[in-house]
C-alpha cells in the first residue's frame, strides 16, 4: 500500500521519540529528490532518509548510508548553511495529512536564535521537501513547482507556503458524530469509498479495514445501511482513530508465504489467512517492506524471459494436445468401418453390382438391421476391402496417438512444474537450476559460455515443525529429485499435492514416529508450494519415501507411487519456523 495519513502518524510518533532535542550534524542529498539527515542526540547517532520520489516517497530511519555526489546540490548547500548544527524542537503532522513538519532551532549570522521548518510532503507524484522560515515563506524546495506546472500552488523561493485544500476532505481526528452521518454516510458511494474519499489520510486499505471490523460490506452503498449499521460503523471508526490519537501503533507487515502483502501502522484484521509480523518501529516496517518488495519485483524481472519461454512452450503443447485429442476422437469410428467390412463380406453375395447401399443384420448388435453405404462402381469385395483399409489406417493412427498424447501430456506436466518453480523462486540463484533444466530440455539453446559449470548456491526451503522435526521443500525439479532420491532415507515421509505441479516435501523422522500435527504441517507446505497455493484447501498425498519410485526415462522430479495416504491441507506457513 502507499503511505497514508495513519502510517505517517506512526512515523511522526517514532520521530518525536528519537529526534526531539537532537542536533543535525550532517545533511546530504544522495539523489535529486532525496535527503539524508544525520542527527545526534544524547543516546545515539541516527540517519533519517527523506525521499520525495514521485514513484516511491518515503521517510524512515536507516542504518545504511548512501554515496553522495562530489558537488552538493544547491538545496543541500542551503540547508547546511541554515540548519546545519540546528536543534530539532518538534515533529508535527497537520491533521492526518501526508505531511511532516520538522521544526529546527539555529543561530543566524548575527548569533540570534531563529526557527526554520523542513516540510516533507509525501503525496505520490506531488511529493516534495520544502524549506520555510518561521513566517511560512518558502526559502527553497527540492522540487520547484511553477504555475505552469500547477495552478493550485506555486512552490518557489519567496512564495508563501500553505497546504492546498483541493479535495475538501474532513479531518478524521476532529470529525464529530453529526458530521460523520451528514458528510460521510450521505455520500452516494460504496461504504469503503465514502470513507477514503471523505476523510483525510484514510487509504482504501484502512477504509476496507474499518468496514471489515464493523462487519459491513465495503462494496455496498452507504444508503443500503440503516441507522444501527451506520452507528456501528462510526463507533468502529472512532475506536481505530482513538488508537491513532493515543499513538497506540503496532507496526506490522502481512505476508502471504514469503511475499509481503501489505504493511500498516495498526494491526489489520482484514486478512485472517495472512501471517502478521510485528516490528518495533515504523521505520523498520517501511525499510523491510520495500526492500522485500524490491527483491520480489527484481526476481520477477529477472525471470520474465524464463517465464515467457515456458508460457510459449505451454501454449504450443496445449494446442498440440487439443489437436491430438480431436484426432483421437476421429478414430473412434474405426470399429464401425471394421463392422461394415465384415458384414459386406458376410452378406455381399446378395449384391448383383451397382447398389449404393447394403442393408444387413448386424450380428454385433442383436441382429438389428444396419444400412451400409456402398460405392456403386466397386464390387462387394472391393467395398469390403475399402472399409478394412479405413479401419486399419484409423487403428494405426489411434495406436500412434496413444503414445503421442502421453508424450505431450508429460511435456505439459513438466512445463507446468517449471512454471510453479518460477512462481516460488525468491532469489536470483533459485533461477540458475531452472534455466539449466530448460536448457537440458531443449527450450533454451546452449551457448559456448554455458558449458562452464555454474556454481549452484540455491538450497531447498528448510522449516522446523511445531514438534521440532526438520522439513525440507524442493524449489525446483532438480532439488525435488535430490531431496527424494539422495537426501531422504527410506523411513522419512514424502508429501506432494495430489495430481498437480508442486514441490516434494520431505520430513526427516530420525527414526521417530511423527505426531499428527507434523503430518498436517508438512501437508500445509506441500499445498502452499504447489500450483494451487491460492485455493482454500488442497488434497495432499503422503507416503514413506521407500515407496516412491522414479519411472524409467522420467523427467527430473517425476515419481510414481502406490497405496499412499491422503489429507486435506490449507496452503499456509503458519506454525512453521524457517531455518536459515
Amino acid at each position: 500500500m502507499a503511505l497514508d495519513g495513519i502510517t505517517i502518524a506512526g512515523m511522526a510518533s517514532e520521530m518525536r521519540g528519537k529526534l526531539i532535542g537532537g542536533r543535525i550534524t550532517k545533511i546530504a542529498q544522495p539523489e535529486a529528490d532525496e535527503l539524508m539527515l544525520t542527527i545526534k542526540n544524547q543516546k545515539e547517532q541516527l540517519r533519517l532518509l527523506l525521499s520525495a520520489s514521485a514513484s516511491l516517497p518515503l521517510i524512515y530511519f536507516t542504518d545504511k548510508n548512501k554515496p553522495n555526489p562530489a558537488t552538493a546540490p544547491g538545496f543541500c548547500m542551503l540547508l547546511r548553511k541554515h540548519i546545519g548544527g540546528g536543534k530539532i524542537l518538534s515533529v508535527t503532522q497537520p491533521g492526518l495529512e501526508r505531511i511532516l513538519k520538522i521544526e529546527v532551532e539555529h543561530l543566524d549570522e548575527l548569533g540570534d536564535v531563529c526557527r526554520k521548518y523542513l516540510i516533507i510532503e509525501l503525496m505520490g507524484k506531488h511529493s516534495n521537501i520544502i524549506f520555510t522560515d518561521s513566517g511560512d515563506k518558502i526559502l527553497d524546495s527540492i522540487k520547484h513547482i511553477s504555475l505552469n506546472i500547477s495552478s493550485v500552488r506555486e512552490v518557489l523561493p519567496g512564495r508563501p507556503y500553505f497546504i492546498p485544500e483541493t479535495q475538501h476532505k474532513l479531518d478524521p481526528l476532529s470529525i464529530t458524530e453529526a458530521e460523520f452521518y451528514e458528510k460521510i454516510c450521505a455520500l452516494p458511494q460504496p461504504a469503503g469509498k465514502a470513507l477514503y474519499t471523505g476523510l483525510t489520510g484514510i487509504s482504501p486499505l484502512i477504509a476496507e479495514e474499518i468496514c471489515f471490523r464493523a462487519g459491513l460490506d465495503s462494496g455496498q452503498p452507504m444508503q443500503a445501511y440503516g441507522e444501527l449499521e451506520r452507528l456501528h460503523l462510526y463507533k468502529t471508526f472512532c475506536h481505530l482513530i482513538e488508537d491513532v490519537k493515543e499513538e497506540r501503533f503496532t507496526p506490522n507487515i502481512l505476508y502471504r508465504g514469503d511475499e509481503p502483502l501489505e504493511f500498516a501502522a495498526l494491526s489489520l484484521k482484514l486478512y485472517p489467512d495472512a501471517q502478521e509480523k510485528d516490528f518495533p518501529s515504523m521505520s523498520q516496517v517501511l525499510e523491510t517492506y520495500y526492500a522485500e518488495k524490491s527483491t520480489v519485483t527484481r526476481i520477477r524481472q529477472k525471470s520474465s524471459e524464463l517465464r515467457r519461454i515456458v508460457q510459449t512452450a505451454l501454449e504450443r503443447n496445449y494446442k498440440k494436445y487439443d489437436l491430438q485429442q480431436k484426432q483421437q476422437k476421429d478414430t473412434e469410428k474405426r470399429e464401425k468401418y471394421r463392422v461394415y467390412g465384415e458384414l459386406i463380406q458376410t452378406y455381399g453375395y446378395e449384391l448383383s453390382g451397382g447398389e449404393k447401399s447394403l442393408t444387413a443384420p448386424n450380428y454385433y448388435d442383436d441382429n438389428k438391421e444396419l444400412a451400409i453405404p456402398l460405392d456403386p462402381t466397386l464390387s462387394a469385395q472391393e467395398n469390403a476391402q475399402k472399409y478394412f483399409e479405413r479401419y486399419n489406417k484409423l487403428k494405426r493412427t489411434y495406436e500412434a496417438l496413444i503414445d503421442l498424447l502421453a508424450e505431450t501430456k508429460a511435456e505439459i506436466d513438466h512445463l507446468e512444474s517449471i512454471r510453479t518453480a518460477l512462481a516460488i523462486a525468491l532469489q536470483e540463484e533459485d533461477l540458475v537450476e531452472i534455466k539449466r533444466e530448460l536448457q537440458d530440455s531443449g527450450y533454451i539453446k546452449k551457448h559456448a559460455g554455458d558449458k562452464k559449470k555454474v556454481k549452484i548456491t540455491s538450497r531447498p526451503f528448510h522449516y522446523l515443525s511445531s514438534d521440532g522435526f526438520h522439513i525440507y521443500v524442493g524449489k525446483n525439479n532438480f532439488q525435488n529429485e535430490e531431496l527424494t532420491f539422495q537426501f531422504a532415507n527410506g523411513g522419512d515421509w514424502w508429501f506432494h499435492a495430489k495430481g498437480i505441479p508442486g514441490s516434494h516435501v520431505i520430513v526427516k523422522t530420525e527414526g521417530k514416529e511423527l505426531p499428527d500435527r507434523v503430518y498436517e504441517e508438512a501437508g500445509q507446505l506441500a499445498a502452499y508450494y504447489s500450483s494451487a497455493r491460492d485455493a482454500d484447501k488442497v488434497e495432499v498425498d503422503y507416503i514413506q519415501k521407500k515407496q516412491v519410485k522414479k519411472p524409467a526415462a522420467g523427467k527430473p522430479g517425476f515419481v510414481i507411487y502406490h497405496t499412499n495416504y491422503s489429507l486435506m491441507a490449507v496452503p499456509t506457513l503458519k506454525g512453521l519456523t524457517p531455518v536459515e
